[in-house]
């Protein structure tokens, strides 16, 4: 494996089925030998390395501490709180249209992290390394390039 994508989702699930399929410890491993990624939402929060409100123990949303961020699940609110917004995107032309479904922010950021997005005031999209993460979702549009920004970075 060269790489590796952590998609949307419910991150206390995913949590769940790697820790079920004794992945957890072996992509720790590979993320700290530099193994890229990139996550979107549910991925963001597991590539942090601390998460705030991770849910109920036994049950919570694991990190596998990709970058060095503490990420809020459900920051923006409820799946009713989802919403689209247009986003500033370092590294690219013009802005992201950026949706975001119960979304997560960043709260804290590691020195050699990037901020490369911002709604609210917050975080929402960063790079540390060949690692990137948003909190929304570029796939449910037809711009391609955060994926491309991925990619390239391979």
């Amino acid at each position: 494996m060269d790489a590796l994508v952590l998609p949307g989702g419910e991150s206390t699930a995913m949590s769940k089925l790697l820790r079920e399929f004794e992945l957890l410890d072996p992509l720790r491993e590979r993320l700290a030998g530099g193994m890229p990624a990139y996550g979107s939402c549910a991925g963001m929060i597991l590539l942090a390395t601390e998460i705030a409100d991770a849910g109920v123990p036994g049950r919570e949303a694991l990190p596998l501490g990709g970058i060095d961020m503490t990420v809020r699940r459900n920051a923006f609110g409820r799946q009713v709180d989802s919403f689209e917004e247009d986003v500033a995107f370092d590294g690219l032309d013009g802005s992201v249209h950026a949706v975001f479904i119960r979304a997560p922010w960043v709260e804290r950021v590691g020195p050699s992290v990037e901020v490369l997005a911002r709604a609210a005031g917050h975080p929402v999209a960063v790079r540390q390394g060949r690692t990137l993460a948003t909190a929304f979702h570029p796939e449910m549009t037809g711009d391609r390039r955060v994926h491309r920004m991925f990619v390239e970075s391979l």
